[in-house]
């Protein structure tokens, strides 16, 4: 039995550590807190227990019963994982729960992780440390007190002290914190940047002074950062063409890692809210898995989504099991799902729809004693295009569900705040009619963001017909061309321009 104290990073799920990573494949628990990304989780295994042992303002948690679940766990044999937001031994209680780990004999392994001490400063453009302006750095919590109790923060001594002064958990004491060392000798207007949720979607900066620090109104958590380098703004001067847009991907966070990718590399601030998530059909794929085994006697088999290319080709042993069979993908995203599995479609349409593959696909063989056939493996709810167009060429068409689209709302709640950053973004993306069915459902009287972006022309209709007026529709459906019509939009537009419009940066907290 090992117990592993790993440091979840600071909020950005990518800033985990590879050994974090790697531990958090192998777990059988997995012990979290509140303010872990749930993309995190997703690394465990499937069957693993996932607990939530997060301190929720108002509804305290003892360390003594986060202690008591990690020891009984241990003890049953398992592979523990405690995940702790930022690093295990920076104000992560980590010491703690490792103390409690000695004293029963049970053997465990820090995992150092990414602290928001640091890279929340650093996604705000505020180096703690700087040639002329700082040369030492201190971490201290925002608790105030008697300094003269063991253990407590000298705030008198750290103004005099100088250098760069980073205060974790520190919004509920901002004005005493700031009362204190102007008291003690720090300039009223000493720079100061307050870090909401750093490096996570939903970062939000203010900067401010030790004068003006009491008037920041942003909730916890909050990296706070005193000194003259919280003067500097040193984020990259390069701009993408969505640099300080808000976008929300309503996309099943599967299938999100691409588009999440392309708009953060187009500078966009990315805010991901799933409604949606990619099931087995309701037969668990038993017709499935037997249409693979005889995919050879097929002349074609046709894929409308990398979802149904990705869930028939996984039950192949290899491409010879294909045969002679043809395959057809709707469009370039769904080539690339075949590609991936060293398959190339023998046919793409022009026209990235439905429709345009029906078009694009040759009539069935006439004569002889063998009727055309094809195989469209899809999802449980389809257009119904692909399979009567078939048939009216003289196909015979054999239709099987590889997948269902289900709604997020019966597998986890949606907080405040993920509705709170939809209704402050720039862009809301959906990428499927069921994307818009589930996020009008989800959202409720939530209004969208100004600006409606769709994958193509179906999910553009489904999302008229839910009464979003829409503004961009990718000509090319996928990923890339979904960003890359977005760029083209919001380069034609202004505060002033037509209603739809929105310049790069409306709506982002002030930094």
């Amino acid at each position: 039995m090992t117990v592993y104290l790993v440091g979840a990073g600071p909020g950005d799920p990518g800033l985990l550590t590879r050994r974090g990573a790697e531990l958090l494949a192998r777990a059988e628990v997995v012990l979290f807190d509140r303010l872990v990304d749930p993309r995190l989780l997703e690394l465990a295994p499937g069957g693993a227990l996932r607990i939530d042992v997060g301190k929720t303002p108002g509804q305290p948690r003892h360390q003594d019963d986060v202690n008591a679940l990690i020891l009984e766990h241990a003890r049953q044999g398992r592979t523990v994982v405690r995940l702790k937001g930022g690093d295990p031994f920076v104000f992560g209680r980590g010491g703690e729960e490792a103390e409690a780990l000695m004293r029963a004999g049970v053997p465990f392994e820090v995992v150092p992780g990414v602290t928001s001490a640091f890279a929340a400063p650093a996604s705000a453009g505020v180096p703690v440390t700087h040639r002329g302006l700082s040369s030492s750095v201190t971490v201290v919590s925002g608790h105030v007190g008697d300094p003269g109790v063991p253990g407590a923060v000298d705030w008198a001594s750290l103004a005099r002290a100088g250098g760069t002064l980073v205060v974790l958990m520190g919004m509920a004491n901002r004005a005493e914190i700031a009362r204190r060392l102007v008291d003690a000798g720090r300039p009223p207007d000493t720079p100061v940047v307050v870090v909401h949720r750093g490096t996570s979607s939903t970062q939000a900066s203010v900067r401010t002074t030790l004068a003006g620090l009491a008037q920041v109104d942003l909730g916890p958590p909050c990296t706070i950062v005193i000194g003259p380098v919280a003067a500097l703004d040193l984020r990259s001067s390069g701009r993408g063409p969505l640099t300080g847009t808000r976008v929300v991907v309503t996309r099943a966070r599967a299938q999100a890692s691409e588009l999440v990718a392309r708009l953060r590399d187009a500078g966009a601030e990315v805010i991901e809210l799933p409604v949606i998530a990619i099931d087995d059909p309701r037969d668990g794929g038993s017709a499935l898995r037997a249409e693979a085994a005889r995919a050879d006697t097929y002349d074609w088999i046709v894929f409308t989504s990398p979802n149904a290319a990705e869930r028939f080709l996984s039950l192949l042993r290899d491409a010879r099991e294909l045969g002679a069979a043809r395959l057809a993908a709707v469009g370039a995203a769904t080539a690339r799902s075949l590609a991936a599995h060293r398959v190339v479609a023998d046919l793409v349409p022009d026209e990235e729809t439905g429709d345009g593959l029906v078009s694009a696909m040759p009539g069935a063989p006439t004569g002889g004693s063998r009727t055309g056939r094809v195989l469209f493996p899809r999802a449980e709810e389809v257009r119904d295009v692909v399979a009567p167009g078939l048939r009216r060429k003289g196909w015979e068409v054999t239709e099987v569900e590889a997948y269902r689209t289900v709604s997020v709302r019966g597998s986890r709640s949606v907080g405040v705040d993920e509705l709170d950053a939809v209704s402050s973004a720039d862009v809301i993306t959906f990428t499927s009619p069921s994307t818009v069915r589930y996020f009008a459902e989800l959202a409720g009287h939530l209004r969208p963001p100004p600006v409606v972006a769709c994958i193509g022309p179906v999910t553009a209709d489904a999302a008229r017909r839910a009464g979003f007026r829409v503004d961009v529709v990718a000509a090319e459906h996928s990923a890339e061309g979904l960003v890359s019509a977005l760029g083209a939009h919001l380069a034609d537009s202004s505060p002033h321009s037509a209603p739809g419009g929105v310049a790069p940066g409306d709506g982002v907290p002030p930094t």
